[in-house]
């Protein structure tokens, strides 16, 4: 009897733990999405009807689409989008390519003072982001690829974080498997390509994905290296909004902007989530 009791008292107790956290959990779920919710609101509204509420209202009677005209035509957001575009493919593919070698080349390669220069290699993440943007800011205005795409990407092209994030997960194939490969006379690059790629498949993606990301939001460097129009990104267009007064003036189209900008990176992460979450729960396992 008194094990019965003891037993409903645990369950009780649980049931309204998981109350408690679910009850948290929806209260900090609305936190965080109701700042995009009125994004998206406030991008459907009507200049005339977003400026007469006094009280704001949490949904609207009459939407429009005419903000999203108004972004367009304002400024040449659809020209930026493509230049961001054309950034993030060509960042994101050859930064894949030289994280893809540069991670081979230290999880299964042997050469001398491998471990040393790997060491001075992880030492670069401890350099602050701003002494690095001095640095290529010099460097590619010495070049003379300011207001040019090449100038854009090529400082975005290497991370370390990335390439330490895949060495470890190429580290845990067996060495077993490369062994057998170079007994059937297997080559290094196609050992790479036809074993270790696919078993590390969901590290690579989840490094795409934040690679675009991370381009995709790309504001500083942008709007540091590029004073032409003809190669502004989407994020030195919503500033360009904001400063010419029709972002101040007009906050619907302005929303209406961001959304469209925004949409992309929401829709990538709802796609591949569930690959990002794999690929970062194996670097804990055992490959």
């Amino acid at each position: 009897m008194n094990y019965e009791k003891i037993e409903k008292s645990a369950q009780t107790r649980k049931k309204v733990v998981n109350v408690v956290v679910y009850v948290l959990l929806s209260i900090w779920a609305i936190m965080v999405l109701f700042p995009f919710y009125w994004m998206i609101l406030t991008s459907f509204q009507s200049y005339s009807a977003y400026n007469s509420e006094y009280i704001p209202q949490l949904f609207t009677l009459s939407p429009t689409l005419q903000n999203y005209v108004d972004a367009f035509t304002t400024v040449p957001l659809a020209r930026y989008f493509t230049n961001t575009l054309i950034f993030t493919l060509a960042t994101t593919g050859i930064m894949l390519v030289v994280t893809v070698l540069a991670a081979f080349a230290f999880a299964r390669m042997e050469f001398k003072g491998k471990n040393i220069v790997f060491t001075l290699f992880l030492s670069l993440m401890m350099i602050p982001s701003e002494l690095v943007i001095i640095t290529n800011y010099v460097t590619i205005t010495n070049l003379e690829m300011r207001n040019t795409f090449m100038g854009l990407i090529l400082p975005s092209v290497t991370s370390v974080f990335y390439i330490y994030l895949l060495k470890e997960n190429f580290a845990q194939i067996p060495d077993e498997l490369y062994y057998a490969a170079k007994v059937d006379g297997t080559s290094d690059f196609r050992y790479l390509r036809r074993v270790m790629i696919p078993i590390c498949k969901h590290t690579i993606v989840t490094i795409t994905i934040l690679k675009v990301i991370e381009c995709w939001n790309s504001y500083v460097w942008p709007r540091l290296i590029t004073d032409n129009q003809l190669y502004y990104l989407v994020s030195n267009g919503i500033q360009e909004i904001r400063e010419n007064g029709f972002g101040r003036e007009n906050i619907p189209a302005m929303m209406a902007a961001v959304v469209v900008i925004s949409v992309p990176l929401i829709v990538l992460f709802l796609i591949f989530h569930k690959k990002i979450m794999a690929g970062v729960a194996r670097g804990g396992t055992k490959g």
